[in-house]
């Protein structure tokens, strides 16, 4: 892109329905691809957990990336439901399912359901995993440790008060072998807790983790016996997920609410943003 191009630009809240809660991710909506050091270079002047970038691949389908502010990521749950949130609003308002194509998970689709927005993603069942240095990394010895090696890392707790005690070494998170380390538990008034780490990509606490449900769900619907669980993750921000385990996907329902939006410029220099209040 050599010209001078303004794109749109939004943040939205996910996994939350009112109020500065849930994971906010930038949402960039393309008419054409810039480069990857462009998109890399407004997902750190954003700061925001991750940014997210679709443009048409097809008829019925978009081309979605997702940004760190360190880095490119394989899946991105909340930047998705969000993403899909300004499909509805500013490309299809009739439409019910939006589908996605990525590079790194295959096909994803998203439906509308009044106001919840349902995630269909892959299930990653994981496997124990004796994983060293998890207790001092966060300062409590979990019951059970399990993991998809060499990507994350999920440490199980007896109540969800030890999980909100918690208080991370992000140094020794960020020396374990994985991007991310899931900290979860049975909840008080939900079926499940859980707090997210990946230091390693930027993220030294994550507020909502749609992608780290893959693992959770399939883990919490065997444990516990039924496919549809309610979820909370308890970082400060917090957010809440409804969840359904259907073997090998998972659907991970949440609200999204856009809460800025404006126009950034690509072209040779770097991106320059505008953001105002919705």
């Amino acid at each position: 892109m050599s010209a001078r191009v303004a794109e749109p630009l939004f943040v939205v809240d996910a996994f939350t329905g009112d109020g500065l809660a849930g994971n906010p991710a930038g949402v960039c909506p393309l008419s054409a691809w810039p480069s990857d050091a462009t998109m890399q270079s407004l997902a750190f002047e954003l700061a925001l957990s991750e940014t997210a970038f679709f443009a048409a691949d097809g008829p019925d389908s978009y081309l979605l990336r997702w940004f760190t502010p360190e880095t490119e990521v394989d899946l991105c749950g909340h930047a998705t439901l969000a993403a899909a949130a300004v499909f509805f609003r500013t490309i299809d308002p009739a439409a019910t399912v939006v589908r996605f194509s990525t590079r790194s998970a295959g096909d994803l689709a998203v439906t509308r359901n009044a106001d919840l927005l349902e995630l269909d993603f892959p299930s990653q069942p994981a496997i124990r995993h004796a994983q060293e240095g998890l207790s001092a990394a966060l300062g409590a010895a979990p019951l059970e440790a399990l993991s998809i090696p060499g990507r994350i890392n999920m440490a199980v707790f007896g109540d969800e008060g030890t999980v909100r005690a918690i208080r991370p070494d992000m140094a020794r998170i960020a020396a374990l072998d994985a991007q991310l380390l899931i900290a979860t538990a049975p909840g008080a008034a939900c079926d499940f807790v859980s707090r997210c780490f990946a230091p390693r990509a930027g993220i030294p606490e994550d507020p909502v983790t749609g992608s780290a449900h893959t693992m959770l769900v399939p883990y919490w619907s065997k444990r516990l016996d039924k496919p549809r669980l309610h979820a909370k993750q308890i970082s400060e921000r917090g957010g809440e997920l409804f969840c359904t385990d259907r073997g090998d996907r998972v659907g991970i329902a949440g609200r999204a609410t856009i809460r800025r939006e404006g126009r950034v410029e690509f072209g040779s220099m770097p991106p320059r943003s505008e953001l105002a209040p919705v």
